[in-house]
Parts: C-alpha cells; sequence; structure tokens
C-alpha cells in the first residue's frame, strides 16, 4: 500500500537522524495515514480513502468531499481523487437530467 495521500498528495519525506556526537544516519519522515470512510452526498454511499489526518480536515474544512472535490482545479488534485471528482461528477450530471425542471 502506498504511503501517499489520495486527497493532498502528501508523501514519505527523508531526512537524517543527528545524534549529540553529530553523527548522522538517514531516515523516513511518515505521513500520518489513516483509513476513512467519508460520506458522498451526491453518490448517497460512503468512500473509503486512504488519507492523512490533514488530508481529513481539509475535506471538512471545506465542507465534505463533494464540495471539496468539485471546487478544487483537477491540476491540483492527485490521480485518484481525479478519478473520484470524475465520477461525482457523472453522478451529478445524472441527478440534475433525472429530476424534472419544474
Amino acid at each position: 500500500m502506498s504511503r501517499r495521500c489520495e486527497i493532498t498528495g502528501k508523501g514519505v519525506l527523508s531526512g537524517n537522524n543527528v545524534s549529540h556526537a553529530n553523527n548522522k544516519t538517514r531516515r523516513r519522515f511518515l505521513p500520518n495515514m489513516q483509513d476513512a470512510s467519508v460520506m458522498s452526498d451526491i453518490l448517497g454511499a460512503p468512500i473509503t480513502l486512504r488519507v492523512t489526518t490533514r488530508g481529513l480536515r481539509t475535506i471538512e474544512h471545506n465542507g465534505g468531499i463533494d464540495s471539496f472535490l468539485l471546487n478544487t482545479p483537477a491540476s491540483q488534485l492527485p490521480p485518484e481523487a481525479k478519478v473520484m471528482k470524475r465520477r461525482i461528477q457523472r453522478a451529478a450530471a445524472k441527478k440534475a437530467l433525472a429530476t424534472p425542471a419544474a
């Protein structure tokens, strides 16, 4: 499983452990990844994501997964999020055609 957030694209960083004697050894800084289910109002079903805690906060700050994906330009989204965005756009278009304009 990839250590990359499906929403923000944040991944693993590398650096050094520095001892008291100033010895340097390589280390990895891992993102705080969580498995989360986020409810999509347009799809009417939960979407299971592997995201960072910062990604979850971003989703909640923007009013849910639907509004976050629809209001974010595709150029700023990772490939997994672009797929979800297209899926939500198709479902929204289908709902708009199904409801008659009164």
